[in-house]
Order: structure tokens, then sequence, then C-alpha cells
């Protein structure tokens, strides 16, 4: 099994380009089920859950083909082209979807084009338990009939009609797949309460190009027409906002300079305010973001995780590593997920001052962090004990990193690019 060995202490500077956004780039994948047409994607990272998407698809029938790189709007990637003319295979089996959770998108997309599917329910990351009521639930209310059975997901319909849904929480899962599925439908769908995520927007922006008609994009309402039906098209993958907050927490922690180009501040919003409290500058250029410290330390600062607009939850570890070297105390509330502390232990080991009491964790900063052997427990812990040995005295070594895999394009090469000093070994 793949580790990753970090020295620590060395400050990161230079260039790093931000690859396309994994969870815009999943549900726009789905989207292919919706036409009989090409669909074809551009600024695609190289991911395994990408990989694990499109074995998905095939399964189904999709015919892929991958089609080089392409730059795009300043960004690039690479660049797929998906057919779902000829679907042979309607479950989505268990094998794959226990893999990763998004898998449950093609649930929407399916029952609406061919009126049944079988999906097994998901698994994924163990940050909690997510439950599918939300897309169940709603598709109820569009007319389709669905059955729990042996962990699979039985639905059919003899055509969904519109419905006026309101999600009784926030759920990006849900509003995907909802939205999808209201393209094809009879009359006209309204999504309440629809998360507001800019992974949402992309997808909503190529729905359209796809010959959807979608009103309220951006906001927390989403009116959908539906259409008999969608046509292909050719769309590019957004920058990956989750991707970028990562690594302008790698420049601060290091104490550091690194202009990230190809993605802006407007999808950044509420982690660059958090990063601005902490002492950290985020400046504008003409191709990208530039960060730097504004100090000479990193100061407390407290966040609470909250659906988008709100602090990202897929950012608190890697803002909870930057804070465990701030002056001072910090409160970080989590609010998404109840399982989203698991980093926490590791982050123990090399020396953190952490404190957990339910969905709270309290952190008082230390002088330095330590290295340390530690072992990743799911995505987004993982870069954040990447991001504590960049920072920490002497060396990390890091276990389990097939799940920084699944979010991560080539993380290794961008950070030693920059200064980083690790190395891949098995």
């Amino acid at each position: 099994m793949d580790r990753i060995i970090i020295q620590g202490g060395q400050a990161l500077t230079g260039e790093i380009r931000i690859s396309g956004a994994k969870n815009a780039a999943l549900p726009l994948m789905a989207a292919c089920l919706l036409t009989k047409d090409t669909l074809r994607l551009a600024n695609l990272p190289h991911l395994m859950d990408i990989a694990t998407m499109v074995n998905l698809l095939a399964s189904h029938g999709v015919d892929f083909k991958l089609d080089g790189t392409a730059t795009q709007g300043g960004h690039a990637g690479e660049v797929i082209l998906l057919n779902a003319g000829n679907i042979t295979n309607f479950e989505a089996s268990y094998d794959i979807v226990r893999k990763m959770r998004a898998s449950v998108l093609v649930l929407g997309p399916l029952l609406a084009r061919f009126g049944h599917a079988r999906v097994s329910l998901p698994g994924g990351c163990a940050i909690g338990t997510r439950p599918i009521d939300l897309h169940l639930g709603a598709l109820e209310q569009m007319g389709a009939v669905i059955e729990l059975e042996g962990g699979y997901i039985n639905a059919k319909t003899n055509g969904l009609k519109g419905a006026e849904i309101y999600f009784e929480k926030v759920s990006v899962g849900a509003t995907e797949n909802i939205l999808m599925a209201a393209t094809l439908a009879e009359g006209t769908t309204v999504l309440n309460n629809a998360a507001r995520e800019p992974e949402i927007g992309d997808l909503a922006r190529c729905l359209i190009k796809m010959g959807a008609e979608i009103e309220g994009v951006g906001t927390d309402t989403l009116t959908i027409k539906g259409k008999s039906e969608l046509h292909g098209a050719d769309y590019s993958v957004i920058p990956d906002r989750i991707e970028a907050g990562t690594y302008m927490i790698a420049a601060a922690i290091t104490n550091g300079e690194i202009l990230l180009k190809g993605v802006e501040a407007h999808i950044l919003g509420a982690v660059i305010e958090k990063l601005h409290e902490a002492g950290v500058g985020v400046s504008e250029e003409s191709d990208g973001l530039r960060i730097r410290r504004t100090g000479r330390d990193i100061e407390a600062v407290d966040i609470t995780t909250q659906p988008y607009p709100g602090f990202p939850t897929d950012m608190q570890a890697q803002f909870m590593t930057l804070m465990t070297i701030a002056n001072g105390a910090s409160v970080i509330k989590e609010t998404i997920f109840e399982n989203r502390f698991m980093h926490v232990s590791e982050l123990h080991r090399m020396g953190a001052d952490i404190k957990i009491d339910g969905h709270t964790a309290i952190i008082r900063g230390v002088e330095s962090l330590q290295g340390a052997q530690v072992m990743a427990t799911d995505l987004r812990a993982s870069v954040s004990l990447v991001l504590a040995a960049l920072a920490a005295e002497g060396e990390t070594v890091l276990n389990r990193v097939y799940h920084i895999d699944r979010g991560y394009e080539r993380v290794e090469e961008k950070l030693s690019g920059v200064g980083g000093k690790m190395v891949r070994v098995r």
C-alpha cells in the first residue's frame, strides 16, 4: 500500500494550476445518461473517483473516449466524450457503487429517461450517515415507485411528473439528482431549499446547454420546465474550489507564497474571509490568486461549517490544521457531518493541542508540529495531514494515501513543484 514521506519545514513558493472540480465533474458525467447524443466534457481531473464513475457509466452501456487534453477558460484538463445512445443495463451494482457515494447520481437520469433503475445503496467515505431519503422522497413526489430490497433501490415510473419539492435540509446530492431527473419530467418542477454550491450551478449550466430550461441558477429555488428530450453539448468543468482552498492553506501554514492559477475568488468567499482574519492575504491577479501571510504569525479564528455560501465542510480539516500553529485558541464547529473529526487523533500524534466536545473542536496553537507516522481516514483528513507534515519539524510518513487519490490530482507533483519535499513509496 502506498505511503507518502514528507520532510517538513520548507516555505512553499511558486505556482500551482488548479484542476477541474471533482464534485462538479461527477454529476456532469452522470448527466450524459439524459441524452442519446454525445456529451463532451473538458477540464476533467485525473482522479480515482473519476475513473470509478467512468467504470459505472460503462457498465450501463455508455461509450466513452478520452480525447487528450485541452486548455479552456485559463485551465487545462482531460477531455472525455460520453455517449449513452445504447444503454443496455439499468443496474448500478454494489461492487462499483460501494466505492463512491456519487454513484447514486445515475438514479435520477436513468429513471427519468428510461422509466426504471436498480441502484445499490451508496458507500464512500466514513464521515457520516448521509442518508439518501431526500433523493427518494423527491422522486416519489414526481411519481416514482420505489422499493428498497437487498441493499438496492428499485425504482420505476410510467413517466416522471413535475412537482413542488421542498428539501427538509440542504443536500447537494439530492439537488443534483432531482435537478437532472426534472429536466425530462412532464411539466414544471420547483426545488425549494436547493443547494447553492458552485458545482450545482455548473451542472445547471451544462444542462441548459443540453437543452434544459432552468431558472434560478445560483439561488435556493430552482424551477425546471421538463423537456421530452435533451441533446449533446460541449462543456468545461469549473476549477476545484476545495483544491484551491487546500493549497491556500499550504502557502499559509508554511509561510510561503503561492500563485494559484485558473481560479477566481468569488467561489471561495467564506474561506478567503477566514484566511484574512487569520492573517493571510489573498490577492486577485489576472490569471489567479496569490496567497501569502500579511504578518509573521497566524492568528486564531473561529469557524462554523455551513452549506454554501457558508464555510465549506470540505475545508474544515485543512483549516483546523492551520489553527494548530496559530496564536491563541480557536473553536471549530462541524454542523454538516457527524464524523468529520477523524483527523484529530492523527494531528495529536504530531503534537497538536485539540480537544473535542461533540461537534465542536477547541484548538490551542502550539509552537510547532512534529513529524510522525500518521494514517489517512478519509479524503479531506488525508490532505490535512499532508499540510501538517509540510509545516512540521522532521519527517512524516502518511499511510493509506489512496484516500487522497480520490480527490487531489497529482498532489505530490504540485506540491513538489513549489518546494515541498515529498515522495510516494510502495
